[in-house]
């Protein structure tokens, strides 16, 4: 299976890349995209889902942002998150599936 983008000047883009998945190296962080991912939700619900403080989540939610890995939406006085767009609903679920998928033995 060959590669079949031609990535010739995109240079600037590989520092941005790494940062994305510099950030979604971390397990709290991917843990928290990962909840956002069915529909948005709120920072209270996040924190009692996993298990984690308000201020933490809100801490990651804030970097999550400025990355555009997720997006916010204020109803009243609460903000809910959602994935930023269908590319990292699509990366993530992919990548999901990648590891669900038993090892056949041939890599090299």
């Amino acid at each position: 299976m060959s590669c079949q983008h031609d990535y010739t000047g995109v240079e600037p883009a590989i520092a941005q890349l790494a940062d994305l998945f510099h950030l979604l190296g971390d397990p709290t962080r991917l843990r928290i995209v990962l909840a956002c991912l069915p529909a948005p939700i709120a920072v209270s619900d996040i924190a009692t889902t996993l298990d984690l403080s308000s201020s933490l989540v809100s801490h990651h939610l804030r970097l999550l942002r400025a990355a555009r890995i997720v997006k916010s939406e204020r109803q009243g006085k609460q903000v809910f998150y959602s994935a930023a767009d269908a590319h990292i609903t699509g990366v993530l679920n992919d990548m999901l599936e990648h590891i669900a998928e038993p090892s056949t033995g041939t890599e090299a």
